[in-house]
């Protein structure tokens, strides 16, 4: 299996969480908290064989096998090897009874946690009768029952990740899809599950792109943007870590607006595990891509969403952990760094890519004399997403600023205005005269003026009668825009 491994750090944190301590600590969650409860139950199996419903060689194994001694157990799987995956696959296939197929779930379970190469069992009794290892199980993913379903999702997420074998792309897809539906479900009790399964299934390199190819990042990202536990949150920016140590999801990372919603949760964060896993997402943000303008341009989204600011506080903070103060250390010095070679217009750049415009030194006057036909650069990828911010922000500041900005950009650019209505940014400009905000409203005029009108000197003119030579929306004061 192509696990990504290597680096000391991912060893150490990976080899704790597949640890039985991990499995004791996650007690908690609902899933075990149930499990617990089910493991203490008696099945009736002679009644099962009584009645015919399974063989008399599989009612022979499930009994001998349903003990508690474990050196017993261990004794049957030496001998009976096979015949354990034909009784289980059998039993999950056929039994349709909730309160035993979750007992049965739950002995599955516990064998693989004893010893992880346990999962080659059911490889070689497939590969032996030219069967699906994965579809027994998967088909189980279509049950009603909250604790079958993730009971099995964890079943398949030990087999994929611990076996020799990988799951195949068409049944992985489909075991990805479902967790990742599981994530996005309202009030989901088995969420600390699901996240279980993904911090198992993203180490591995194949699973991770497999994972992006169903839009699983936007996923993570969406629910971390909303309401979720500390767990929840700790869970899923593991993932995200994880994913980060492949230099190539490293560098696509903050397309997806990483950095803007990682700052967010750490400005808030109260808990040191979910501080520690988010400095490690940003330190594999800047140290994982092979491209430096990237790790670049990371490094300044980092500082336009106020990480810097931050760190100086974390920084005054003592830690039990060494990894945080290091971390802490490790990006000070890196965006104290990029700071002083920031240009405007990266620092604009990144603004506009971040999506969090507001009123920052670079919407100025000057800024745009200099810059204003730097965005026609890589087929006006600044001026599209600025286009985009106006068709779907609903933030009035966002908006504002982004009227202003193809303001004037139409101002110090000849050939603006015609760029800028076949992009359909006219269009959208003039719609927002009819906003709710005044502040937008007021942006949105001064654009369409901008849009409009052929004399410069007079418009600038103009305004500065109307303003005394400063621009005021009606709440904040922007000196010196126009």
């Amino acid at each position: 299996m192509a696990q990504v491994a290597d680096d000391p750090k991912i060893k150490e944190i990976i080899t704790s969480l597949d640890d039985d301590k991990i499995d004791m600590l996650a007690a908690t969650s609902v899933l075990q908290q149930q499990a617990t409860d089910i493991r203490n139950q008696k099945i009736n199996w002679q009644s099962y064989f009584q009645s015919q419903m399974i063989s008399q060689e599989d009612y022979k194994f499930i009994v001998a096998f349903d003990v508690q001694d474990h050196a017993q157990r261990e004794k049957l799987l030496r001998t009976e090897r096979l015949q354990c995956a034909k009784t289980f696959l059998s039993l999950i296939g056929h039994v349709s009874k909730d309160q035993t197929l979750q007992y049965i779930l739950v002995l599955i379970d516990d064998m693989l946690q004893e010893d992880r190469s346990r999962v080659e069992i059911f490889h070689e009794y497939a590969n032996i009768n030219k069967e699906s290892v994965w579809h027994p199980f998967l088909n189980l993913l279509n049950r009603q029952d909250g604790f079958i379903t993730n009971m099995t999702a964890r079943i398949i997420a030990k087999i994929a990740c611990w076996s020799q074998t990988p799951m195949e792309r068409s049944d992985l897809h489909f075991y990805l899809t479902w967790l990742k539906d599981q994530l996005k479900s309202q009030n989901n009790e088995y969420i600390q599950s699901v996240g279980r399964c993904l911090q198992m299934m993203l180490r591995i390199d194949e699973y991770r792109f497999a994972f992006i190819s169903v839009d699983g990042i936007s996923t993570l990202l969406s629910v971390l943007s909303g309401r979720v536990n500390f767990q929840v949150q700790y869970q899923l920016i593991f993932c995200l870590w994880v994913l980060t140590f492949n230099p190539l999801l490293a560098e696509k990372m903050n397309k997806f607006n990483v950095i803007p919603i990682l700052a967010d949760i750490l400005s808030d964060s109260v808990k040191e595990k979910v501080t520690r896993i988010i400095l490690a997402v940003f330190r594999n943000l800047i140290e994982k891509p092979e491209d430096g303008q990237v790790a670049k341009e990371h490094c300044i989204a980092m500082v336009q969403c106020k990480v810097l600011k931050h760190l100086t506080i974390l920084e005054q903070r003592k830690f039990d952990d060494e990894d945080i103060t290091a971390d802490v250390e490790f990006l000070i010095e890196k965006l104290q760094s990029s700071v002083h070679d920031l240009s405007s217009f990266d620092e604009y750049a990144t603004e506009v890519k971040s999506g969090r415009l507001e009123w920052s030194p670079v919407h100025k006057s000057k800024f745009w004399r200099e810059n204003a036909e730097r965005l026609n650069e890589k087929n006006y990828e600044l001026l599209r997403i600025l286009i985009h911010l106006l068709e779907t922000s609903k933030d009035p500041l966002v908006l504002s600023v982004a009227c202003f900005d193809i303001g004037e950009y139409v101002r110090h650019y000849p050939r603006g205005k015609h760029v800028i209505e076949q992009l359909g940014g006219k269009q959208l400009v003039m719609q927002l005269l009819a906003h709710e905000d005044p502040n937008v409203r007021y942006e949105a005029l001064l654009a369409v003026q901008k849009l409009m009108v052929h004399n410069w000197e007079y418009l600038g003119r103009q305004l500065e009668k109307e303003t005394g030579g400063e621009v005021k929306p009606s709440s904040g004061v922007i000196s010196g825009k126009a």
